[in-house]
């Protein structure tokens, strides 16, 4: 018996195995309705060309783009990206390198590069006629790149070239590609930098487009070596061997500073994550507040600055401050804080006008909401103290049966505070005066009739 069961049961795991293994084929293969690699390569291919249709409809959709971020429109920016075909030669790069195309990566290179080029033009002449100037939210946004933007392209690109490689193509991908991977709001946004001789607006803005197109470059490269297509035939094994050296020399260049760069960029979004909760969590005090605060990444040494109003922070406090941030990660950034006059510093009055208007606001509105609460309830218990008003005169008179020598009486519910609580308590306060002294039992008995009479466990008794 032992045997037997030893025998059979190594028989049985790889049933689990190959059940499992038959699973994964049949849910997540890419084999199923693939399109051959000859259409595939064909599609992208003319995708890549700028040149009458496509260049006009990214003359026009770099248009409607900067027309969004000026007025700060984010449907507007989300039409244009639908409109751009700017995917076409970021996807052939990809796909050039997959084959080891070299023509096709240089002609899809020449066309990026005439793409770019008429953007940049484009949205520099709108936004140098734009009678509006002021940098708003969606045009800042394209300025600082970080880890979420690269993951984002990377993966939108995944689904771009999966999607672009049926044979029956799927009509809702590309669009969300198009719009999640956000190719054409920061060359524009890289336009406004030109127009505003702003080199930080452009060099921020033209690198998370730089960024953008290398994931999704990457992401195609990627898919079009799993699914397997044929490398390009050339005459010779030496012009081949060139090709690929030439090819991937090229990638190195490219790859090995982009590597480095998206490092940065997640210790850059590591640090201003970490920067926020410590501001959120430590920098709420009593008698003054903190209306902004600046996180400045550096590679040597990075800053954290918080502007703040009311009475200046006592150096014992901002010490104390100070030795709370390694908890965070911060332990080598530099705590600067702006208080009291500003007559000095370069500070954004505007955006410290609006964030005090904002925290008054906020502060107004919880205000005012306590208080509608507290109104609220006490309403309620006010009108539930009225609607069970009690009937004195009949609780006197069955008073006098039980005690004949009562002279006064009266009963009311009434509301008592709490001292610690300042909650409202709901009792029934009874005050009576006899001809005589009663005992302890005799006010026991008065008691409890009254809290039989009443309904009510709460009763307060004044005996004069």
């Amino acid at each position: 018996m032992i045997i037997n069961e030893r025998n059979t049961s190594p028989t049985k795991r790889p049933d689990v195995l190959t059940r499992i293994g038959h699973f994964l084929r049949d849910h997540f293969s890419l084999e199923e309705d693939k399109d051959d690699e000859a259409g595939i390569i064909q599609s992208i291919s003319r995708g890549i060309e700028f040149r009458g249709v496509n260049l006009w409809t990214l003359i026009f959709a770099i248009f409607i783009a900067s027309i969004g971020l000026n007025v700060n429109s984010t449907a507007v920016i989300i039409g244009a990206m639908l409109i751009s075909p700017l995917m076409g030669p970021i996807m052939g790069i990809g796909l050039g390198v997959g084959i080891n195309d070299l023509t096709m990566i240089l002609r899809a290179l020449k066309n990026l590069g005439i793409a770019v080029g008429i953007s940049l033009l484009t949205s520099t002449v709108y936004f140098l006629i734009s009678p509006l100037h002021i940098a708003q939210s969606e045009l800042l946004a394209r300025t600082s790149p970080t880890v979420w933007d690269a993951f984002i392209a990377f993966f939108g690109g995944l689904a771009g070239i999966v999607a672009g490689s049926r044979r029956e193509k799927v009509t809702n991908v590309i669009p969300g590609v198009a719009i999640a991977t956000a190719l054409m709001p920061p060359l524009c946004t890289a336009g406004y930098g030109i127009a505003t001789l702003n080199l930080y607006y452009f060099a921020g803005a033209f690198y998370l487009f730089m960024i953008n197109s290398i994931c999704i470059s990457l992401a195609t490269y990627l898919i079009v070596r799993f699914l397997g297509y044929h490398q390009k035939e050339y005459p010779s094994e030496s012009v081949e061997r060139r090709v690929r050296h030439t090819i991937w020399i090229a990638v190195l260049i490219v790859f090995v500073p982009s590597t480095y760069l998206a490092y940065q960029i997640v210790r850059k979004t590591i640090f201003e994550q970490a920067a926020k909760r410590f501001v959120t969590n430590e920098c709420n005090f009593q008698y003054r507040q903190v209306i902004n605060y600046a996180a400045y990444y550096g590679r040597q040494q990075s800053i954290l600055e918080l502007t703040m109003v009311g009475e200046p922070l006592p150096t014992d406090s901002l010490n104390v401050l100070r030795s709370r941030m390694p908890a965070y990660g911060l332990g080598d950034v530099k705590l600067t804080v702006k208080q009291g006059s500003f007559k000095n510093e370069d500070v954004d009055v505007n955006a410290i006008t609006s964030t005090v208007t904002d925290q008054v606001i906020k502060y107004s509105q919880s205000s005012i909401a306590r208080k509608d609460r507290t109104i609220d309830s006490l309403q309620r218990r006010l009108e539930q103290t009225q609607s069970s008003g009690l009937p004195v005169a009949d609780l006197r008179n069955e008073l006098k049966t039980l005690m004949p020598d009562v002279q006064n009486f009266t009963a009311a519910q009434t509301l008592i505070m709490d001292r610690n609580t300042n909650r409202p308590d709901t009792v029934t306060l009874v005050y009576a005066r006899f001809a005589r002294r009663h005992t302890a039992a005799e006010r026991r008995r008065i008691e409890r009739w009254l809290q039989s009479r009443t309904k009510s466990k709460k009763v307060k008794l004044l005996v004069e």
